[in-house]
């Protein structure tokens, strides 16, 4: 039986290889005559002058009889005529568990040029999410190791939550702070147009050897090709998805996925798609559902996931920022405001929701955070009369209660970068605070 199907398969394959050629190249766009490829494909360019290694680049279009190919690299050396070759298959990646601990490209090759890890196995980068119907529910908080986060946002295994913030509020050291403390098995972490220069002191600084240690890193920064941009949030995904499919907790870290939407704005605007709101193509909010329910549980393992979102001006409700809010579990609003006056983790609490945290928070837990919520809302009403003398003590029980607890739950809310806590630790710290034990 097994010869007849060898026998089978050397009939049906095709002793011919087909090549196309280029015959256009505008902008980020090659246009080739041929060869037969279908949508997602990978191709290979190969140089007039032969002195280098064929081109990366996939199909991400037609035009008439054409096929319009995006590079994952720099265009040169391409001319009119140029060979193109098509492997037949969509882009594939080494994964497996001697990846952990190092720093790859989108394409899972590792950026110091060292050679891959012996013993593992090929992963497509492009995965169908779960089926609805095999996600287990989220049941199991997660430790994130995060005071604020853990007692008064509490996370779920499988829990996937968007960090809402402006430039310079703190988010890449809140991430460093996550992949360090959290009780996850493994960090992926996937820095997407990042600047070349951010690269290695988030590295060293804001994950440090620790969180390195049980993280597999994905790059790619901001002079890339576009395509290098998506392919980086995809094949970090791909790497988590390998993992879970293993059983393991993993968190995936994404910073960030507004990054994601702008490359791929450049790809839909290249390829000829009309620009809608604000310039963003339609492409751009048909892959973000499908990007980011990939993540989440199924029936073997979770991913916990953390997309930063950049928020243009502070502005909560730009199309980017209201397409991924209205997908994720839940989300993380980091203020300006606060980092200022030096409070970090800058998450404003108020302005923040974990949407399942009523699921996997015990009664006491969520009745302690309630009322601290309730604390923080009545101080910040009235804050205004509070700070210009306006108020008399005594006049309201409740903004009375709120002003006496006002300096101890601000001081809860500040977290050092090298501070740990467990998820116990918080949610008892956060109980001091109301029972009169935490000075």
């Amino acid at each position: 039986m097994i010869v007849e199907d060898y026998i089978q398969a050397i009939e049906n394959a095709d002793p011919y290889k087909r090549y196309g050629k280029v015959s256009r190249v505008v902008g980020i766009m090659i246009e080739s005559l041929g060869p037969e490829a279908n949508i997602g494909e990978v191709c290979y360019i190969h140089s007039a002058t032969k002195k280098r290694n064929p081109i990366l680049a996939e199909v991400v279009g037609f035009n008439n009889e054409n096929i319009i190919l995006m590079p994952y690299s720099e265009v040169t050396e391409i001319g009119p005529g140029c060979l193109v070759e098509s492997t037949g298959n969509p882009l594939t990646i080494k994964v497996g568990r001697g990846l952990i601990g190092t720093v790859v490209d989108s394409l899972g090759n590792p950026l110091d040029g060292s050679p891959l890890p012996k013993g593992l196995s090929s992963y497509l980068t492009e995965q169908a999410p779960p089926n609805p119907l095999e996600r287990p529910p989220i049941h199991e908080a997660n430790q994130v190791g995060v005071k604020v986060i853990d007692a008064l946002l509490t996370m779920g295994k499988g829990q996937r939550v968007g960090l809402f913030a402006g430039s310079g509020v703190g988010k890449s050291t809140l991430l460093g702070m996550i992949a360090r403390n959290s009780n996850a098995d493994i960090n992926v972490i996937a820095l997407i147009g990042e600047r070349g220069r951010e690269v290695r002191e988030f590295i060293e600084k804001d994950l440090g050897p620790e969180g390195l240690a049980k993280s597999i890193v994905v790059v790619a920064t901001s002079d890339q090709p576009a395509l290098m941009r998506i392919k980086g949030a995809y094949t970090a995904t791909a790497i988590s998805e390998y993992f879970r499919e293993l059983g393991f907790q993993v968190n995936l870290l994404m910073d960030s996925v507004t990054r994601v939407a702008m490359a791929q704005r450049e790809i839909g605007l290249a390829v000829g798609e009309p620009p809608t709101t604000k310039g963003y193509t339609p492409s751009v909010f048909s892959i973000l559902p499908k990007l980011l329910e990939r993540t989440g549980t199924n029936a073997l393992g979770a991913i916990t996931a953390f997309y930063t979102v950049l928020v243009d001006g502070d502005d909560m409700n730009e199309p980017i920022a209201d397409a991924v809010r209205g997908i994720l579990d839940g989300h993380f609003v980091m203020d300006r405001k606060l980092a200022e006056r030096g409070q970090y983790p800058a998450i404003n609490v108020l302005k923040s929701i974990s949407r399942v945290m009523n699921q996997i928070a015990s009664r006491e837990h969520k009745q302690v955070a309630s009322e601290i919520r309730s604390l923080m809302a009545t101080y910040e009403e009235n804050s205004e009369l509070i700070h210009i003398g306006a108020y008399k003590k005594g006049s309201n029980q409740e903004i009375d209660r709120a002003i006496t607890y006002y300096p101890k739950i601000q001081h809860f809310l500040k977290q050092d970068v090298q501070e740990d806590n467990t998820l116990e630790e918080a949610i008892d710290m956060m109980s001091q605070i109301i029972n009169g034990g935490m000075s």
